[in-house]
């Protein structure tokens, strides 16, 4: 069974700070390295097997601010786009094929897509 762990994490110097409430406090150079030297010093303080352990990063500090309010709107932000990007991407299919099945040019679709003649002839074959 996997335990999940949430972790703090806070600009310190040049170090981040990660307390694991109720555990203890460790610390490492690079923001990408936090989870795993959390996993690795629960699992050791606790004398658990690491794969049993997984964590969430709760709060990221730097100085007074919490950035992970941040951090939570890019992620959805991201997300937004890319379910835009594949609508636009449907779209831009289903019109070039309708285009397409009217007897438009190619070039002349890619004109009305926004898009070269070669991305234009792409999505008439898709």
């Amino acid at each position: 069974m996997r335990t999940t762990y949430d972790i703090n994490v806070t600009r310190d110097g040049r170090w981040w700070m990660v307390e694991i409430p109720n555990i203890g406090l460790t610390q490492t150079r690079r923001l990408g390295e936090v989870e795993q030297m959390a996993q690795e010093y629960i699992a050791v303080t606790l004398d658990v097997p690491i794969s049993s352990v997984t964590t969430s990063i709760a709060h990221i500090r730097v100085g007074d601010a919490d950035v992970t309010e941040v951090r939570a709107e890019v992620e959805e932000l991201r997300k937004t786009a890319r379910e835009a990007e594949g609508k636009a991407a449907a779209l831009m299919r289903a019109t070039a094929a309708n285009l397409s099945a009217a007897e438009v040019p190619i070039r002349d679709i890619g004109t009305v897509l926004g898009v070269s003649f070669q991305r234009a002839d792409q999505l008439v074959k898709s």
